[in-house]
Formats: structure tokens, sequence, C-alpha cells
């Protein structure tokens, strides 16, 4: 199972994170409002973990300029962006993209669907008024009846606790490929509790 370590600025932190726990995926946030933004490449080291930049209805040129300041590997787009934009970052960025979904009480598969051909991952995240980082858990037994093709990540409140309910949601939808984690891991703001984060994903696997 996949693990992405999201809200990452600390050099020191990324670093001790990156030899310790090997995530498979470390994520800077881009979105000025967020506590955990991140202003400067020069903050961020190299990295064995996959980078992702996180953005809230960025512009593309935007986004294409930051893939490149920061090498990132994966664009992850959290905020109201369209099918029509999705299109235009995908022909225009190396980057692979992940697109979130904010969950409410149902989900628009069909509207998911229209976003299929352009993205790596979905990322399903607890609806909030700030575009996420809320530390609450949404109700995951809707994605059990997920039926697209495309692997999601899941998130929204992730914990040590959840290992367990985690497992059982993958092994009822195969589809779910990993899990993003934040704000129960840090011990403030843009700073990971590793220990932490390394029991975790030991339990995990």
């Amino acid at each position: 199972m996949l693990v992405k370590v999201c809200g990452m600025r600390d050099t020191e932190n990324i670093r001790e994170l990156d030899e310790k726990v090997q995530p498979d995926l470390m994520g800077m946030i881009f979105y000025p409002k967020s506590s955990r933004y991140v202003a400067d490449a020069a903050t961020i080291p190299s990295t064995k973990a996959a980078k992702v930049g996180v953005f809230v209805n960025t512009p593309v040129a935007e986004i294409v300029a930051k893939v490149n300041a920061f090498g990132l590997a994966y664009v992850q787009l959290h905020g109201d962006e369209d099918v029509a934009f999705v299109e235009e970052l995908k022909k225009q960025s190396p980057a692979d993209l992940i697109k979130v979904f904010r969950v409410t009480a149902e989900v628009d598969w069909s509207y998911l669907k229209c976003f299929e051909p352009y993205v790596a991952y979905f990322l399903f995240d607890t609806e909030t008024k700030g575009y996420g980082g809320s530390g609450r858990q949404f109700n995951w037994e809707l994605l059990g009846k997920y039926p697209l093709q495309k692997p999601f990540l899941l998130s929204g409140g992730i914990q040590e606790e959840s290992v367990v309910e985690i497992q059982q949601l993958q092994q009822k939808q195969p589809k779910m490929a990993g899990v993003d984690i934040n704000s129960k891991f840090e011990l403030h703001s843009a700073f990971k509790d590793v220990n932490k984060v390394a029991r975790f994903v030991t339990a995990l696997q």
C-alpha cells in the first residue's frame, strides 16, 4: 500500500522521514492560505520519495513552473478544477496528476469518470470550507462502492488507530492504492513526528 506523507516543509524533518520511514510520496502544499505553505524551493531537499505538489485553483502556467522548480513527480489538484483544466494541465505538465474530491454524504461517480483519462490517481478527502486539512474522517464506507478503474488514495483524519479500518476497506475495495496522512501525525504545523509515522507505516504494511 502506498503511503503519502503530506504537508512537509522543514528540511531536516523531510530528510529524516525520507531516510527512516521511506514513504512512497512526499507532499508539499503550494496553497498560500495553508499553514503548511511552501514558498521557497531551497528548503526542500532531494528525496527518494516522489515529490507531490498540492495546488488549489492555481493557473496552469504557475503549476508547471513549480513542477520544474521543485522537481515534482505528481501534481495534486485539491480545488475546484474542472475536466477542461485537468486536460490542459496534462498536456503541459510532465508530472502525473492526482485529482482530489472532497466527500460529503455521497459521491457522483459519473462526474469522476470524466477525469479518468487524465489522472494517475483520485484522492478522497473530507469536505471542508478550507480545502482539506480538517483532521476529520468522512464515511469511508462510501468508497466500498467505488465503480471506476483508476486507483485511488484515501485521506481525511487518518491516524495511528486507523490501520485496521484501512486494511478492511482495501480488502473490500482493491482499487484503493494507498493512504495520504498529515495532521494527525504532526508535532506542529508542517513538522511530522517521524517515530509516529514509522509505527503507522510498519503496522499498515
